[in-house]
């Protein structure tokens, strides 16, 4: 096995694993997308209020850090494999009741285990991925993972409108079924978890570079690669206090919240405020996701580049991802001076800047030994979902409290209705930036895993 390492005969494996996993966070964040698609039609039919899908849309996440958590932990214990197909087949079978007729509170209760179900895909698959690869060349694939994220949308939406237009929006989440037991079936025969993982790193004495895994890399510098991988399990009270792991969080919350807003309300404020037809509503609701995979891709390659020539996480990671949210909170800003095509165009700055969450889980990896990465990631994964329960209820709340109210089924907003949808999406958009900007400020400067890392090996060794 190490030999096939060192002359990268697992090279092709790795990026075959990768390439599903790519597939499996499509399908996650299509499931996302899913019910904002819906919302035009699904809002008069299921007979309920904004407020109330709103309150649908942040019940995805109630189970979100939960479960996130929970599996966390007992990826410590099981194969990462299987965890991911449980996962995969969950989100396939809960798709199907809507399919077959469920009203509002089938779709509350679907949504709410769906969430549960969902919370540790993020973590899971940065793991597997991470088990793969070694440390300097982790960057590219947990962007491209990251990427899948962004193009779930961008894919399910124009497939997902041609279905709703040809057989109703309840066969929208019976196609997300059919492909989810798919890549169950494929994941199931391919899938594996890699030589990079905890249990290979017990066994091999440090992929042939003369440590075991027990050995604590306090002299090492931010820039050797190889020393992550044999970083000692530490306090957890140290690592989730610590000033690296506490602004991963407060970023990742604000990614969260830009998340809740674009999967729920995107559609309707492109439809209502900005006026586009259903069909244009379907092609410009994938721009952000488009833009957001375009800066993924660069700042996993620029990542790649400055680890593997020494540079620390902090310089390669850290930093690019807080000039993003930076860029994404000064466009949120300055949307509500826009209209028309300016703010299509800053709407998708602002919101593909912003959904680059796994950037942080990626970054925060780089802190501890490979035991203790699938729970640190998931626990910042869970917390950080707190931002998407809130942001979609919130939106409705700020439309409400504007005087918008819904039109009865079969009639459109009038020209009052949509002014005061704007006023509300508009206050929302300047919550949204304040949040990311100090969120990008605050990553530039303390986002720091490595030096985290080994200031906690460090304590360990004066502890020992």
């Amino acid at each position: 096995m190490a030999h096939a390492l060192q002359v990268g005969k697992m090279n092709r494996r790795a990026w075959i694993i990768t390439g599903l996993l790519v597939l499996f966070q499509i399908i996650a964040f299509a499931d996302k997308a899913v019910l904002g698609l819906v919302a035009h039609q699904a809002i008069p039919e299921l007979g309920i209020s904004n407020v109330q899908f709103g309150f649908i849309g942040s019940a995805f996440f109630f189970l979100y850090a939960v479960a996130s958590v929970v599996i966390g932990v007992w990826a410590g214990k099981a194969p990462i494999k299987w965890i991911l197909l449980a996962l995969g087949l969950s989100w396939a079978i809960l798709q199907f009741p809507m399919l077959f007729g469920g009203g509002a509170a089938v779709l509350l209760v679907t949504r709410i285990i769906l969430g549960g179900a969902e919370g540790p895909a993020t973590a899971m698959s940065l793991s597997s991925a991470h088990s793969w690869f070694k440390p300097s060349d982790r960057s590219l694939p947990s962007n491209l993972i990251a990427i899948g994220s962004t193009l779930g949308p961008v894919i399910a939406a124009p497939a997902l409108a041609l279905i709703i237009a040809n057989f109703g929006w309840r066969w929208a989440f019976g196609a997300l079924g059919l492909v989810g037991l798919l890549w169950t079936a494929v994941w199931f025969f391919v899938g594996s978890d890699g030589p990079y993982g905890a249990k290979f790193g017990k066994k091999s004495a440090g992929l042939g570079t003369g440590h075991s895994f027990d050995e604590v890399a306090v002299d090492s510098a931010p820039g050797d690669a190889s020393a992550f991988d044999r970083q000692q399990p530490v306090p957890w009270r140290s690592i989730l206090l610590s000033g690296s792991f506490l602004v991963a969080v407060f970023a990742g919350f604000t990614n969260f919240w830009t998340q809740g807003f674009l999967t729920t309300w995107s559609p309707k404020y492109l439809a209502g405020v900005v006026n586009l037809s259903p069909e244009m509503v379907a092609l410009f609701f994938t721009f952000p996701w488009l833009f957001g995979a375009a800066v993924l891709l660069v700042l996993g390659i620029l990542g790649r580049w400055l680890m593997r020539r020494g540079h620390s996480v902090h310089r390669s990671i850290g930093i690019p991802f807080g000039a993003s949210l930076t860029v994404a909170g000064l466009c949120f800003l300055l949307l509500p001076a826009t209209s028309g095509a300016a703010s299509v165009v800053l709407l998708t700055v602002a919101a593909g800047c912003s959904v680059i969450y796994l950037m942080a889980p990626s970054a925060m990896a780089y802190a501890v030994g490979p035991r203790q990465r699938p729970v640190l990631m998931a626990t910042l994964g869970g917390i950080a979902s707190i931002g998407a329960i809130i942001s979609p209820t919130a939106v409705g709340l700020f439309m409400d409290a504007a005087g918008y109210r819904t039109p009865e089924p079969g009639k459109k907003d009038t020209i009052d209705m949509i002014a005061h949808m704007t006023d509300g999406v508009h206050q929302s958009f300047g919550v949204a930036g304040t949040l990311l900007l100090i969120a990008g400020v605050l990553s530039m400067v303390f986002l720091n895993p490595d030096r985290t890392g080994l200031r906690l090996q460090g304590k360990l060794a004066r502890l020992g």
